[in-house]
């Protein structure tokens, strides 16, 4: 494949990753197109996958094939590789002998036995800092050369924008979930609250202390103590205008 025809790899890539339906898609459908798009995007790729940084470690929330999975798996356990060096140091790190690099004594010769002898570690940088990297493999030595590394930049820059994107998305959704839920919670205890005033006379706030003693005695959340109040009150009602 000549020079001209990797730039259309490169472009048709990047026109694919603009047209992500990221409303559409979740977090990891959205990484797994990403991580499908740079194999597409970097000459002499076999697989690739992305690594997001979390507060207490790396992981590889994506893979294209099985084998870029384990690769990463073994970096991770390891503490060392190119992910880890491109995320940490924000560098695009480039390998052809793993087996052999002195940068990786121990993972190199791990994955070169696994027939895995090229990577392309790409970092994943926003305005916001370092998300993590973009990881290129490759089965054959010496498979990315200077150009190959230049696409994968190329590549990287609005990759990392759709990934925090689809972070951004994924956060404003499971905050929703949240709200939505402590909505309905808080709708349940206030149900049962009424159900223990009906029956005692008691308080709001009375009741509500009485529906947390019987959590804490019963090592339940006060919704869920709640919940099987109000269910059970429905349920005694249902009996009584049945007969």
């Amino acid at each position: 494949m000549n020079a001209g025809e990797h730039e259309d790899d490169l472009r048709s890539s990047l026109v694919d990753l603009s047209k992500l339906p990221m409303t559409d898609l979740s977090l990891s459908d959205t990484l797994s197109h990403v991580a499908q798009l740079a194999v597409r995007a970097v000459p002499g790729a076999d697989g690739a996958g992305l690594t997001l940084l979390h507060p207490d470690r790396p992981d590889t929330t994506v893979a294209s094939a099985e084998f870029v999975r384990a690769v990463d798996d073994i970096q991770y356990g390891l503490g060392q590789g190119p992910s880890i060096t491109a995320a940490a140091e924000g560098i695009t790190v480039r390998s052809g002998s793993l087996e052999t690099d002195p940068q990786w004594p121990e993972f190199g010769p791990k994955v070169g036995r696994m027939g895995v002898h090229s990577v392309l570690s790409l970092p994943l940088i926003t305005a916001g800092g370092v998300l993590g990297a973009m990881n290129v493999y490759a089965r054959r030595p010496d498979a990315f050369d200077a150009r190959a590394a230049e696409l994968g930049e190329l590549f990287a820059v609005p990759a990392a924008v759709s990934v925090q994107n689809a972070r951004a998305l994924s956060s404003a959704a499971r905050l929703t979930e949240q709200l939505e839920m402590a909505l309905s919670n808080r709708s349940m205890i206030d149900q049962a609250i009424g159900v223990l005033i009906s029956r005692s006379g008691c308080t709001g706030a009375q009741g509500y202390d009485k529906l947390r003693s019987l959590s804490q005695s019963e090592h339940k959340k006060v919704a869920v103590v709640a919940e099987a109040m109000v269910g059970e009150a429905m349920k005694t009602a249902r009996s009584r205008s049945r007969t």
